[in-house]
């Protein structure tokens, strides 16, 4: 049976519903890998281009969808996560507008394609995938509005007039979108927990392996934003301690798990203490940073053996901590023999030239520890080069470093360097984390990109503990030959221009961290906190729940209100009468439910003289019940005329 003429699309229709489709599954693709979403936005831009001319063949279809499947294993293999289900959310999408014939298929590809959007919240939550999805909801609407208008076969109004209508819908609902967000009780823990990503999110890792940081390094994303209560500590003191390193079979360093559970030693602690706030864009792990070295873990968070941070959750969303860190001047406890021999073990048989260096260098110092990591860091400054260019390593890599390459970046450095003071006798390590970080200058906090990942060592010496040591910060400045900066910066681009750009990403980032402040970080704790500026200082979930539904209840009775009221006063003229009737009834003259407009208007006149009164409502029941022309004065002079002063009868 084919379809009803009347039902089959028309071509404007059809370029407004995959107008609205298309926006609905950009969000969505924005934030696929990048050649993933590129392949879907190919192949749904061919599909449309192709099924609006002909039925795509079952084969062909049956062809992309193999194709795209295939991708989705290439770029994320075989994992279930939800940027997989995501991903092949966007890949049915792609191919949707191959059905696209009638009235009917639009209305459910426009519903189909709503999901896009909801579904990207998955993966970001922020201002960026907000404005996409309200403009393809909006879309969507107007598409709708059409749909129904050519169902009807009915002429489309005016865009202009398609916007009001769907502006005054979004703005009846507003009120009630609000208060959930605000007042809807929420969980302090999720009720059921989402699927791990199949993709994950760049952060510090439990292992550091030859050329793998450079794919977190090359990330200028932001991984932090830092506010600082009082002191901000100087440059030389912003490293944000995270992973600690301690095993090494020779290529890999990886943390040593039982260290996870232990406590962290005693430590007497140094001037100056600071105060800071820590928003952490999500990961999915649970490695947390802090200064060197945190007081204490904040709730939700627990420290380990080596004052590294980690979260009890992994960090799948915005979080916000609350900390404060101060230097440590000495370890209180020594080292156990076993935690020596651990901070001392090295794969036998290989870096055979760093072993014979080591050894030499403890003969000349004897038990001087503190002369060997300075002659190390005095080689550093002398001979080596900081450079992303280099060679894949072999297998005495440390050797080829030291001897033969003396360049690389942060990794060679640490990695080198807490073997070669092993190979000395002298407990070391690397530290893992953030170095620096980059002033916001529109608001009064710091940013840390992914591309601050920094390693480095440390190195126990008598009488004082653990002590920080960044060989990769010796290197002296001319023979800095290739940083990330000046990869990102290549190609000769203007100074000036280049500032706009760094001031634009700046008051973007601003703009993040307030959406951020304002949306993503309003939990539970926020939330049972939101009437401490009245006095309150907690608000139990049993007055949470009494507040939203007393102000839900109030917003849904307004809302049917107003639908019941619009849908009874389209009319303007009658609209312009009522308000007119209730000015009087404010002075006790209003009309009876039975009392028709002219008897009203008399018997208003006979208690209050009011000729201007009987002349409207001989206008209005011309206009309205005889079929006259309407005067577009009347609506003007109905809404002018107020009651009469007369006194009543």
């Amino acid at each position: 049976m084919t379809e009803h003429a009347s039902h089959i699309l028309s071509a404007e229709a059809r370029r407004w519903t995959l107008l609205s489709a298309a926006l609905s599954l950009l969000p969505l693709l924005l934030l696929l890998p990048p050649l993933l979403g590129g392949v879907f936005a190919v192949v749904a831009l061919i599909t449309a281009l192709l099924a609006g001319q002909r039925v795509l063949p079952g084969p062909v279809r049956l062809l992309l969808v193999l194709g795209m499947l295939a991708g989705i294993y290439w770029q994320m293999g075989a994992r279930p996560g939800r940027d997989t289900g995501c991903a092949l959310l966007a890949a049915m999408l792609a191919l949707k507008s191959s059905e696209l014939r009638t009235l009917r298929d639009a209305r459910s590809l426009l519903g189909f394609a709503l999901f896009a959007p909801f579904s990207a919240f998955l993966l970001d939550q922020g201002p960026t995938t907000m404005v996409l999805a309200v403009l393809a909801a909006l879309s969507a609407l107007i598409t709708l509005q059409r749909l129904a208008q050519a169902e009807g076969e009915a002429p489309s109004p005016a865009l202009g007039g398609q916007l009001r209508g769907v502006g005054r819908l979004v703005a009846l609902g507003l009120p009630l979108a609000l208060i959930a967000f605000w007042l809807f009780p929420r969980l302090s823990e999720p009720l059921w927990g989402l699927p791990d990503r199949a993709v994950g999110k760049p952060g510090l890792s439990d292992r550091m392996e030859p050329d793998r940081w450079l794919d977190l390094m090359a990330d200028d994303t932001p991984a932090m934003r830092v506010t600082f209560n009082g002191a901000i500590p100087a440059p030389e003191q912003r490293y944000w301690r995270g992973p600690v390193l301690t095993r090494f079979d020779g290529r890999v360093w990886e943390l040593d798990r039982q260290a996870q559970y232990a406590e962290p030693p005693q430590v007497t602690r140094g001037a100056p203490r600071w105060d800071y706030q820590i928003d952490y864009e999500p990961t999915d792990r649970r490695q947390l940073v802090a200064l060197d070295l945190p007081l204490q873990a904040p709730d939700g968070t627990h420290l380990d053996a080596n004052y590294s941070l980690r979260s009890n959750a992994p960090l799948a969303a915005l979080t916000r901590w609350r900390l404060q860190s101060s230097p440590a001047e000495r370890y209180l406890q020594p080292l156990s023999d076993s935690q020596r021999r651990q901070l001392l073990a090295l794969p036998p048989d290989l870096n055979p030239r760093t072993a014979a260096l080591a050894g030499q260098w403890r003969r000349e110092a004897g038990s001087n520890d503190a002369a060997i990591v300075n002659r190390a860091l005095d080689w550093v400054r002398s001979s080596f080069a900081y450079t992303l260019d280099t060679e894949p390593p072999g297998r005495d890599s440390v050797d080829e470093f030291l001897f033969d390459q003396q360049a690389g970046y942060c990794q060679h450095f640490s990695s080198s360097f807490v073997v070669l003071m092993r190979n000395a006798g002298i407990p070391a390590r690397v530290v893992t984390g953030f170095a620096g970080g980059q002033r916001n200058l529109y608001g009064d906090y710091w940013v840390l990109r992914r591309m601050d990942a920094h390693a480095w060592a440390e190195v126990w010496l008598p009488q004082r503990g653990w002590v920080r040591v960044d060989p990769t910060a010796a290197v002296a400045p001319e023979r800095i030959y290739d940083t990330l900066e000046d990869r990102l910066n290549a190609g000769g681009a203007d100074v000036t221009l280049e500032g706009r750009w760094a001031q634009l990403g700046q008051m973007t980032d601003y703009l993040r961290r307030g959406w951020n402040d304002l949306v993503l970080s309003f939990d539970a704790t926020r939330q049972q906190q939101l009437l401490r500026p009245l006095g309150i200082d907690r608000l139990e979930p049993a007055q949470l729940a009494a507040i939203f539904i007393a102000f839900a209840g109030g917003a849904l009775g307004w809302m049917a209100w107003v639908l019941a009221r619009g849908e009874r006063e389209r009319d303007p003229l009658l609209r312009a009468w009522h308000r007119m009737g209730r000015r009087y009834a404010r002075h006790g003259l209003a009309r009876e439910p039975a009392e028709t407009a002219t008897d009203w208007a008399q018997r208003v006149h006979h208690q209050r003289p009011d000729p201007a009164l009987l002349s409207l409502s001989q206008r209005f029941v011309q206009a309205r019940y005889a079929g006259t022309t309407l005067d577009p004065s009347l609506v003007r002079d109905l809404q002018r005329h107020r009651p009469s002063t007369g006194a009543s009868s």
